[in-house]
């Protein structure tokens, strides 16, 4: 193929993993010049996906399903000329030039990017607006032997490209992880600099003497996606208790295998009210846990909440609700999170189902979460029945809280 003006070799200018490496590279030096208080005050989910987005490579489609051809009589050298031809050196001669136009959508730089597993193969091609081309010469005027041409390049482009789509399959799968590793990372050295980090913990713990009987996730370009830089309103960090999180942890299992005690015992809690259910994970709470440095630990207060306070304000809360459902649901959540006020407070709402079928009451509050008006994200799944999330304060989406969400099937 001719080199002209204005053509690239396809798949073979520029190597796809420095092009990756240094997208990502140039994402996390970002997040190592931000301002100290704007990582210590921005709602972590948002900005790290904001980070991933910007790190984000968007795939190539080649819609070799919307090929046209165009043809254009061209001088050609006779050094092009197959050797059955006979040419004189050095002159130039005119031949009708066929040219295949392909359309693409997506990431133009991946039509330049060699791949690390490639077909030894290279092709020039010409890029206009959102389609490439490449030409054969037609010397015979045969159609057939042209066809055979034109579909070998195809074959050898998608070759490529699937080899292409592959590699950025993984990158951008491991995007999410590498960037929060880099906001975490940064974040946690801000906080060891200001000699705030111990401060950040309740010290709650274990107790050592009790029993551990309880201790135990026609082709169209698709209209991307941006998300915009999180905006912070607070200009100053100020440090706040929050519940360590393998201390929330070890509290969630606790009530997650009492919970799982209620469906394998369901007559010995039959008829019970939500406050006689509550007061069970109490019992099995308050002497698990040490209590805080101020003497204060798990508690009760009106007739559902579990609570666990430090210096006044609840640093973990768990709502216990008979599921009567989605809005009553949503509701509780929406009572729980007008509890909390610290950034980075955890809780957990503990559902008791009375329903026959229990499986689609789990997947109601499991696709009616993210219509909360506080949602931010989906976190893990513990088990079945155990859901983790996160969700914001009211009026501030950068003081962002952790929320377990528990069902129990308890027939009554």
């Amino acid at each position: 193929m001719r080199r002209g003006y204005g053509k690239i070799a396809i798949f073979a200018e520029k190597d796809l993993r420095d092009y990756m490496k240094e997208r990502k590279s140039s994402v996390i030096h970002s997040i190592e010049n931000e301002q100290d208080d704007y990582l210590l005050n921005v709602n972590e989910s948002d900005y790290v996906r904001y980070k991933v987005d910007e790190a984000f490579v968007d795939p190539l489609e080649i819609h070799v399903d919307q090929i046209y051809a165009s043809s254009s009589e061209q001088m050609i050298p006779a050094e092009y000329f197959p050797q059955s031809f006979h040419v004189y050196s050095g002159k130039s001669y005119k031949k009708d030039v066929i040219k295949f136009h392909i359309p693409f959508s997506g990431n133009l730089d991946l039509l330049r990017c060699a791949p690390s597993t490639r077909v030894l193969w290279s092709m020039d091609v010409e890029i206009a607006g959102n389609e490439f081309s490449f030409e054969i010469i037609n010397f015979s005027d045969n159609a057939e032997s042209i066809g055979r041409d034109r579909d070998s390049n195809i074959r050898s482009i998608m070759q490529q490209l699937g080899n292409v789509s592959s590699e950025v399959e993984r990158y951008n799968s491991v995007l999410h992880s590498q960037i929060k590793q880099a906001f975490e990372a940064r974040k946690q050295r801000i906080l060891a600099k200001s000699n705030v980090l111990a401060s950040l913990g309740v010290p709650i713990k274990k107790a050592g003497n009790v029993s551990s009987t309880f201790s135990v996730p026609t082709p169209q370009k698709r209209k991307k996606v941006t998300f915009s830089r999180p905006a912070v309103a607070e200009t100053g960090y100020k440090p706040e208790p929050s519940l360590d999180q393998s201390a929330y942890t070890d509290i969630l299992r606790l009530i997650h295998d009492v919970g799982k005690e209620f469906e394998r015992l369901p007559s010995l809690y039959a008829g019970k009210e939500e406050e006689h259910l509550r007061d069970h994970f109490l019992m099995m709470l308050e002497p698990n846990f040490e209590g805080s440095a101020t003497g204060e630990t798990f508690n009760k207060t009106g007739k559902t909440d579990i609570l666990l306070r430090y210096e006044g304000k609840n640093v973990f809360i768990a709502e216990c609700k008979f599921w009567r459902g989605q809005k009553n649901f949503l509701d509780t959540i929406t009572q729980l999170l007008g509890y909390l006020t610290w950034r980075d407070s955890k809780a957990a709402v503990i559902m008791f189902v009375p329903n026959k079928d229990f499986t689609s009451a789990l997947e109601t509050a499991k696709q009616a979460i993210s219509e909360h008006q506080n949602f931010i994200e989906y976190k893990d799944q513990i088990d079945e029945t155990w859901l983790n999330y996160s969700f914001h304060l009211n009026g501030d989406r950068n003081r962002a809280v952790r929320i377990a969400v528990m069902l129990y099937h308890t027939p009554r």
